[in-house]
């Protein structure tokens, strides 16, 4: 702990004393898109972000987009239980935190700012967030419910999808290593004259460091844009994916007959303007899947007679324009609406009669205001509410208000206030322990930030607090026998997090994050300690990697068997530039063979290597 701090320090020393340009830093970094729905420097915005790049995207040499955002993420945690894949239904992984909310419908994961998630269940989908698709992510941490509504509760990551540079160009990466693992992709982006695509394949396998944990992933994605005017543009895009797993189970009682096959599916059309002072969109929207899960069984159990199927979907409308009303504002205005549901049903094995939910599909629909406006050259003031009416669980009110202080033309301090909520999903609703008369789940975020950004690296510290109520949680029922979907959790969380990248010269550059999190409720998937720090060499052809990951306090059960995992991971790749054309990397995880879980019972594997080439043409 005392070797971090020195090296926070240090950091904040040697940029507070940086040869930084009186003029505003305003590089790609600084702009973000997820706070206000439209390309807003985040000097202005009182919110905290994390933003990963393209260039961390593919030094991961990953496909899946969230081990390398939660590595680079202070405060996110994922779950895994394996080389690759994670799953859903009983016992999968992928669960996501941030400041030890989320896991199930309180984090939102938007790809162009389009609503991703299971209509029923209400929950992401991890294994469709594809790296080939990513520009970059931005990772709001804390409530974004004023521009997002329900499922924002905790926070939002948003995939902005890649833009084609001029002409064409295509990229194919195949790479190959432990158990049986191989993963291959390739896109081609277009831009010529006013038409713009992207394209991009996926295929993953691997046969899994367990039995019966093999894992299959075929991934499409497409984008389309037509620039009609200089200021107007229609662009279309479709993502889907279809996975196919086993679920080996907890080691101390493993499944059998485990197996999933999912179809995940979701398109937009977007209409977007832009005047310079005024600029907004309008996009209709659907997400769907297929569910067809055998949920097994242990080897003193009778296989099971049926198959669990659903069928979700989401269809929606947003419309938003914000626009410069005078000198130093930003106003914007924006109205949603979602439509969702879908159904399930336990299909016999036998050929008897299916067993149907009874569902009701929901509606909602929003509207919102923020209004931003410069007092003077260092004060940044904004404010906004939202109206929030689910057509089962009522109306939400959603405010939210902040400050920044721009204390140097590099340096911001902030405030927020800012409220969260969630409405009940579906399948609390209507299935397993159904309750139709829940409420929605809300949370008040406090939060106090710093942030410093000079011309070879930034600093960022902030403190926060949070107050949540009405927790949906499942408990017996006080009015009969059996278990009931109930309002009766409350917690507060507080912590503090910091992030910091430096690069001393052409050759180094070192980036690191560290998170604290105090609960007063336990909950798994959210360790108290994190730690990321990772440093990179270039020289000539060749760029080194290694990076390491430390987790102190994860809770992998919680209650009267309460299980707690700490591990450090080592992790190191070498990418070589063989050609103008062709790459070769390789990378070697969990190098010191740790023995760690982070889902209980589904302890990860120790030592694994992949290798592989890129080619760009």
């Amino acid at each position: 702990m005392k070797s971090l701090t020195k090296f926070f320090l240090a950091a904040a020393g040697t940029l507070a004393v940086a040869n930084v340009s009186a003029e505003r830093v305003d590089t790609l970094e600084n702009v973000i898109v997820t706070g206000t729905r439209n390309a807003t420097d985040i000097r202005h915005l009182p919110l905290t972000v994390t933003s990963v790049n393209r260039e961390k995207i593919e030094n991961s040499h990953d496909i899946s987009l969230l081990p390398v955002v939660t590595q680079q993420t202070p405060g996110l945690f994922t779950t895994s239980r394996g080389m690759i894949g994670y799953g859903v239904s009983t016992n999968s992984a992928g669960a996501m935190k941030i400041r030890g909310v989320g896991s199930g419908a309180e984090l939102l994961v938007l790809i162009d700012g389009q609503p991703q998630y299971a209509g029923l269940m209400g929950h992401p989908i991890p294994d469709a967030y594809q790296s080939m698709m990513a520009e970059k992510v931005e990772i709001l941490r804390g409530p974004a419910s004023l521009y997002y509504g329900s499922n924002a509760m905790g926070g939002v990551l948003n995939i902005v999808t890649r833009e084609p540079k001029d002409g064409v160009k295509t990229n194919i990466r195949m790479q190959a290593g432990s158990y049986g693992t191989w993963q291959v992709e390739g896109s081609n982006m277009v831009n010529c004259g006013k038409f713009s695509s992207f394209v991009g394949v996926n295929y993953g396998k691997t046969d899994g460091h367990r039995p019966n944990s093999e894992f299959e992933q075929y991934a499409a994605f497409a984008k389309l844009g037509y620039r009609i005017t200089d200021e107007w543009k229609v662009a279309w895009d479709m993502d889907l994916t279809q996975f196919n797993f086993d679920n080996p189970g907890p080691e101390s009682a493993p499944l059998y007959d485990a197996t999933a096959k999912i179809v995940r599916g979701l398109t937009s059309l977007s209409l977007r303007n832009d005047y310079g002072w005024t600029n907004g969109s309008i996009r209709g929207y659907y997400d769907w899947g297929h569910h067809n899960i055998n949920d097994g069984h242990v080897a003193s159990a009778a296989p099971r007679k049926y198959l669990y199927k659903h069928d979700d979907f989401i269809g929606g409308i947003s419309i938003f324009q914000s626009a410069q009303l005078w000198d130093g504002n930003r106003t914007t205005v924006g109205v949603d609406w979602q439509h969702f549901g879908g159904e399930a049903w336990n299909d016999s094995l036998a050929g008897a009669n299916k067993y149907f939910n009874k569902i009701e599909n929901q509606n909602e629909i929003a509207g919102y205001v923020d209004f931003r406006q410069d007092i003077t050259e260092w004060i940044s003031m904004d404010a906004g509410i939202r109206y929030d009416h689910h057509s089962q669980s009522g109306t939400e009110w959603v405010p939210q208000a902040g400050v920044s202080f721009h204390t140097s033309s590099s340096s911001d301090i902030k405030a927020l206030v800012s409220k969260g909520f969630r409405n009940p999903v579906i399948s609390e609703m209507y299935m397993f322990a159904a309750n139709t008369e829940l409420e929605p789940e809300s949370m008040m975020n406090y939060e106090l930030s710093f942030q410093h950004r000079g011309s070879n690296g930034s600093f960022g510290a902030n403190v926060y607090y949070i107050d949540g109520k009405n927790m949906i949680e499942r408990a017996a029922n006080p009015n009969g026998a059996g278990m009931l979907q109930q309002n009766i959790g409350t917690f507060y969380n507080w912590g503090f997090e910091l992030n910091g990248d430096y690069r001393f010269n052409r050759h180094w550059a070192v980036n690191a994050n560290y998170s604290f999190l105090h609960m007063n409720k336990h909950v798994t998937g959210a360790p108290e300690h994190k730690l990321f720090v990772q440093g990179q060499y270039n020289v000539g052809i060749l760029t080194l990697l290694a990076d390491m990951q430390y987790i102190n306090s994860l809770y992998v059960k919680t209650g009267k068997t309460e299980e707690v995992e700490k591990y450090l991971l080592f992790n190191l790749s070498a990418n070589i530039k063989a050609s103008s054309n062709v790459s070769l990397f390789a990378k070697g995880e969990n190098l010191l063979g740790q023995k760690y879980q982070t889902y209980a019972g589904f302890w990860m594997p120790k030592a694994t290597f992949m290798g592989g080439m890129k080619i760009n043409f």
